[in-house]
């Protein structure tokens, strides 16, 4: 019978978020620096989009402002936004991270889910799937906590209830570490024998004092030769800088879709938090705050328009989502469920 090692990164300053990710997939993936890259990879995209789209360009107020407000997706202590950890998960594994309370998601069992990346304030953790078995990776644990089936859903309940945003992965996630080579694909200190845990030992074995570890593989460590995990598989995601800008400036240039003249959307009162079907949109404000309020996922789209333009004295307003960022007019009439806007970050602009 094979022996499962669980990956338990610990907290190391504001990096929760990197070791979040790297909790959730079993392996040390991710660093600092990559996950750096793709912040200021996603500022500039946003850059781009205001100067092509504001009048005045980069002299525009809006632009300035946000240029002076610094980063949007990551902050001094190393703290990432939610924008950031999906895009690494999408462009290292092809996987798309949404939010749990996302329409069509209500319908799968929980238990039947991989993996889930919590969030609150500036705190993210990991919730994984491993040999049937869910388990708490929380960076500021001293080690991993197993979550009963039967517990699992509730705890989910609880969390959100408590302000917290859950991130789900249905399925795709790398396997579960089960034997000595996988070994190689994280930290040694930070792996623990799962039959140790489940047996409740106090001193549980990490890799690190595990006497019959092997020895001299030559691979490194810190995930930089990772087969299992590397970036040689090319998506469309996974570009250069350079082409990652030239994308969102070809997208954020794209004339915007005309929608056609519907029935005007009724601004209703914002659902109570844990409402049924409740769903929660971000916005960035075409004077660069961030905002963010809650819908049922049964409303169009088109009322995500009228709360921006009731924050702008009716004006009307061009808005964009998705990565790069892309105009939403045409989908005016869907609902919010099958726009799959819930947890998003919206961009809007003046006309």
């Amino acid at each position: 019978m094979s022996s499962y090692w669980i990956y338990h990164e610990k907290q190391e300053s504001m990096l929760c978020g990197q070791h979040a990710l790297n909790n959730l997939i079993q392996r040390n993936s991710f660093d600092p620096q990559q996950l750096s890259e793709i912040a200021q990879q996603l500022d500039q995209m946003e850059l781009n989009y205001m100067a092509a789209n504001n009048e005045g360009g980069t002299s525009s107020k809006d632009y300035l402002k946000r240029l002076q407000e610094g980063s949007g997706n990551v902050d001094e202590s190393g703290n990432f936004s939610i924008e950031v950890l999906r895009s690494a998960l999408m462009s290292r594994y092809d996987l798309e991270l949404p939010n749990l309370l996302q329409q069509g998601l209500n319908k799968l069992e929980i238990t039947e889910m991989e993996g889930f990346i919590c969030n609150r304030s500036s705190h993210w953790f990991a919730i994984r799937k491993i040999n049937g078995r869910f388990w708490n990776l929380n960076s500021t644990n001293e080690r991993p906590e197993v979550i009963s089936h039967f517990k699992l859903a509730s705890e989910m309940q609880a969390l959100m209830d408590g302000g917290w945003s859950v991130f789900c992965v249905v399925s795709g996630l790398p396997g579960a570490c089960s034997c000595e080579a996988m070994m190689d694909q994280g930290l040694p200190q930070y792996w623990w024998k799962e039959e140790d845990l489940l047996e409740g030992k106090t001193n549980a074995m990490t890799r690190a004092t595990d006497p019959w570890k092997g020895v001299g593989s030559g691979r490194r460590l810190d995930g930089g030769n990772n087969n299992g995990g590397g970036s040689n598989s090319k998506s469309i995601h996974d570009m250069s800088e350079e082409e990652m800008l030239q994308y969102a400036m070809a997208a954020s240039l794209e004339q915007p879709a005309r929608a056609e003249k519907s029935a005007s959307y009724e601004l209703t009162d914002e659902p109570l938090e844990g409402a049924p079907n409740a769903v929660k949109c971000n916005f960035r404000l075409p004077d660069g705050t961030r905002t963010s309020r809650r819908f049922l996922s049964s409303e169009r789209v088109g009322v995500l328009y009228a709360f921006v333009e009731s924050k702008c004295s009716q004006q009307k307003v061009e808005l964009r989502a998705g990565f790069p960022p892309k105009d939403i007019a045409s989908r005016r009439d869907d609902t919010i469920e099958r726009a799959k806007l819930s947890g998003e970050m919206i961009l809007s602009k003046l006309l």
